[in-house]
């Protein structure tokens, strides 16, 4: 009896001595995950020479003198949030609505190239896309559409990570019954796959929504390459035009523009959290 009750102690320390470093792991990847983050919005509240002076934790109180340097200094945020939201949006719903329909197309039809259009989609996920940059502004500029925002946008309809994990979730989130259903009551195939496809798929457009819409938004190489017209920057590039000689930059101002940059984001990806939790858990799951 003595045993047991020995071996029941062992065990149970045991789990505590695990548990305590699970969650000593957990508390250090979130403060090396939320530090960076924290140090950006310390420093625009700071001064640039106590930017440059010493690491600070603590926030200070010059945010709104950051701000109005940020102004003074000519930079148009307010046109640079018009650029980024029509190519964010514009690239964010050619990249999910098409992604969706190729991935619906594979999974719903039988043809006889199927599975070698799927593992090219596959091979195509696997490429980085800064291999083809070059070209792509090559093409861009004998086609004439340098300065435009046509180029961050229109590449959005073939987005290969987005076509596979589409592709995933259809797995586990399709029912054939009720397209079958559909076509013998007479609906036809665009008709099924809005009324009935689109509705079922919520989580899933909502999760890689987000993501293309971070990515998007938070795009800087391609869009230096091929936008030069001060009309037309994004807010990345501005906030980047900030960052020039160290000896003249006001490192406050720069990181004030800096949280003006990731707020939209932030603010959606906290009110959307929820529908992205619940998209990658039902594509993960299967019936």
């Amino acid at each position: 009896m003595a045993t047991r009750i020995n071996l029941s102690k062992s065990s149970h320390f045991r789990v505590g001595v695990a548990r305590f470093f699970i969650y000593t792991i957990i508390v250090f990847l979130s403060i090396l995950a939320v530090l960076p983050v924290w140090l950006v919005v310390v420093n625009a509240t700071r001064e640039s020479n106590d930017i440059v002076a010493k690491l600070s934790l603590l926030p200070g109180t010059n945010l709104l003198k950051n701000l109005a340097t940020l102004r003074a200094k000519d930079v148009k945020i307010e046109k640079g949030y018009i650029n980024s939201l029509i190519v964010t949006v514009s690239a964010t719903f050619l990249s999910v609505y098409f992604s969706l329909l190729t991935a619906y197309a594979i999974e719903v039809y039988e043809f006889k190239i199927k599975e070698l259009f799927r593992r090219f989609i596959y091979i195509l996920v696997l490429i980085p896309a800064s291999v083809s940059v070059i070209g792509y502004v090559q093409m861009i500029d004998r086609l004439g559409m340098m300065d435009t925002f046509y180029p961050l946008i229109l590449p959005a309809v073939a987005s290969p990570a987005t076509v596979f994990f589409f592709g995933q979730y259809l797995k586990t989130a399709l029912v054939k019954d009720l397209i079958l259903s559909a076509r013998i009551d007479g609906c036809g195939e665009f008709g099924i796959f809005h009324r009935i496809m689109l509705p079922m798929a919520k989580p899933g457009i909502f999760t890689m929504g987000i993501f293309a819409l971070v990515a998007s938004w938070n795009s800087f190489f391609l869009p230096q390459m091929i936008i030069s017209d001060p009309k037309k920057l994004t807010v990345p590039l501005l906030v980047a035009q900030l960052n020039g000689d160290q000896y003249r930059t006001d490192f406050g101002a720069v990181y004030a523009g800096i949280i003006l940059s990731i707020l939209p984001v932030v603010l959606i990806y906290a009110a959307m959290s929820k529908q992205i939790v619940g998209g990658l858990t039902l594509g993960a799951l299967k019936e």
